[in-house]
């Protein structure tokens, strides 16, 4: 009888994760430690200053308790949110009907009309307050016309609202449009068997159809509008709000503690608004299906008609915005000596300096496109195509989705308590283009890393499958690879960047030195000095400047896609 021997049990080999993956993993970490360092520590300073003293001692909430018994700063908060709900209600119908005769009608002149409503993207936001002043002020072309109608004059809550209704409307035309895009023919198909009228299709297919698109845009609108910065502060006048209010306590009264509080404020509607959009997008469904038949709009005389002059109006509109601006740029002495001339560019670039500002702004666009880009690119790619460290991944995706709820401003008011501090090791960033550039990263951060996403999301995870296999490096894959089928996404993202870098004023109004002023921080100082003049000639060169850029990165994108695209076409 053989003897049983006893069996042992070997423990399992635990592997070790191989050198790419911990390089990998390495990069993840640095990425989150910019993030840590550029957006949640300076986020974290904001609440820790609301809760002290002047003397720096803690108060927990009496400087909120302060703040409720001042009647004045109340009242900006009153202001605020009433204004932003009037820009909201007036823009989100006008942007909706314009949506609908671009995706609805068989209007002519659609790409031109399209690119008419982007123009204000490209100009700071103050650009309208300014023209309104041209228009509308003590001296516009109708001022006595505006008087007859029983409005004293355009300063204040009126000329706000205007200003604001120029300024959100591409960026709520751009939901709008998309949401109206995604329609299935069949749902009209069928109302039109069933003798369906055009007014109950509009209520009960496309409203529907339509709606989460209409409650992004209303959030956005409202967003915008209450977290803006430079219409309030150009033909605000007396009308103070939170925006102003900020500006007012750090620049000109040095209340800290109070400017925290309020930037507290400024954060929480954004918030809730950033919130609330994720709750309604989380619900959305889909509006096409594998089966589902593109609509495509059906040729009426006069239905057309009607939209062509509606999309006529609005962009008459926009283009009289522009157009002052340029006129009053020329104007040698407004209103009396209307002759053009380059007095106003020649005061600005050189007798005001804004030339050494513009060539920052350059500077910081150029930083931003180039910079922004790599991180966004990079780290997304990380998140998307690598394993491993899930806590760590959860860490970087709450932040990186952070600065879509963060004012410029705030973040701006942030940098200040944060990077101004003497003990902390980053504080020679301070008055530097290097820290503007990175605060114009971390507050559009979000928007190139969803479009990253995005991109990336569209490959097959095999190829990073078949490179493990073959014992690829993942960078090499990411180098040969996903890097040139991303280019267009790639080239998206740093036209985002280089635009919205040109012509931002809240995220780095609190930032910068006299040899590190931008162009359109100088526009607020040219403005604040009387020389409204000059402030529209830069506003002007700001706009010119986007649009050559945009131009340039348009080349770009279709030399690129000639370069690494030829595999989209199929052969004939």
């Amino acid at each position: 009888m053989s003897a049983v021997l006893p069996t042992v049990v070997q423990p399992p080999v635990r592997q070790s994760a191989h050198w790419t993956d911990r390089l990998a993993h390495g990069a993840l970490l640095l990425v989150a430690l910019a993030l840590v360092a550029f957006l949640a520590l300076p986020l974290l300073t904001i609440l820790m200053q609301a809760l002290q003293g002047k003397e720096g001692q803690l108060v927990w909430f009496d400087n909120f308790i302060e703040y409720a018994k001042t009647p004045a700063l109340l009242d900006s908060l009153w202001n605020s949110l009433w204004v932003s709900v009037v820009v909201t209600l007036i823009a989100v119908p006008l942007a909706f009907g314009f949506a609908y005769a671009l995706a609805r009608s068989c209007m002519p002149l659609k790409p031109l009309f399209r690119g008419i409503t982007l123009i204000p993207l490209l100009a700071p936001s103050l650009l309208s307050a300014i023209s309104l002043i041209y228009w509308f002020g003590n001296q516009g072309v109708f001022k006595a016309w505006l008087t007859s109608i029983g409005i004293s004059q355009i300063y204040g809550a009126p000329g706000i609202v205007v200003a604001e209704c120029f300024a959100v409307f591409p960026h709520a035309l751009m939901i709008l449009v998309t949401a109206l895009s995604l329609s299935d023919a069949r749902l009209y198909e069928a109302a039109d068997a069933m003798g369906t009228s055009a007014r109950r299709k509009f209520f009960t297919i496309t409203l529907p159809g339509a709606k989460y698109g209409l409650i992004s845009a209303a959030l956005v609108t409202f967003t915008l509008v209450i977290t803006d910065f430079g219409i309030p502060k150009v033909i605000g006048g007396n009308f103070n709000v939170l925006a102003t209010d900020v500006f007012k306590l750090v620049i000109g009264q040095q209340d800290f503690s109070k400017g925290a509080v309020v930037a507290i404020l400024l954060l929480a509607p954004a918030v809730l608004t950033f919130g609330v959009d994720s709750y309604v997008s989380r619900r959305q469904t889909a509006m096409l299906t594998a089966r589902a038949v593109p609509y495509a709009p059906k040729p009426s005389r006069g239905y057309d008609w009607a939209m062509t002059g509606y999309c006529s109006l609005i962009a008459f509109l926009v283009l009289a915005m522009l157009g002052m601006a340029i006129f009053a740029s020329f104007a040698s002495f407004w209103p009396y000596n209307l002759k053009p001339s380059l007095r106003h560019y020649t005061m600005g670039l050189v007798d005001a300096e804004v030339g050494e500002g513009f060539i920052n702004s350059l500077k910081m666009a150029a930083g931003t496109a180039f910079f922004g880009t790599a991180l966004v690119f990079c780290s997304a790619y990380l998140l998307e195509k690598t394993k491993g460290m899930d806590g760590l991944r959860g860490i970087v995706k709450l932040l990186s989705m952070l600065p879509m709820a963060v004012p410029g401003l705030v973040l701006g008011l942030g940098y200040i308590f944060f990077f101004n501090e003497p003990k902390n090791p980053l504080n020679g960033l301070y008055h530097t283009v290097t820290l503007l550039t990175l605060c114009t990263i971390v507050h559009f951060y979000t928007t190139g890393h969803l479009t990253a996403v995005t991109a990336l999301k569209s490959l097959d995870g095999e190829f990073e499958a078949v490179s493990a296999s073959l014992k690829v490096p993942f960078f090499k894959t990411f180098w040969r690879v996903t890097l040139p089928i991303c280019t267009p996404a790639l080239v998206d993202i740093a036209r985002y960047f280089f635009i919205n870098a040109m012509t931002t004023i809240s995220a780095v109004v609190f930032l910068y030195s006299p040899e590190t002023k931008v162009a359109s921080i100088a526009i607020l100082n040219l403005d604040e000095a009387g020389e409204i003049g000059a402030a529209a000639a830069m506003a002007v060169l700001i706009g010119t400047a986007s649009a050559c850029a945009t131009l340039l990165f348009m080349a770009l994108a279709w030399w690129i896609n000639r370069r690494t695209q030829a595999w989209r076409t199929t052969a004939r």
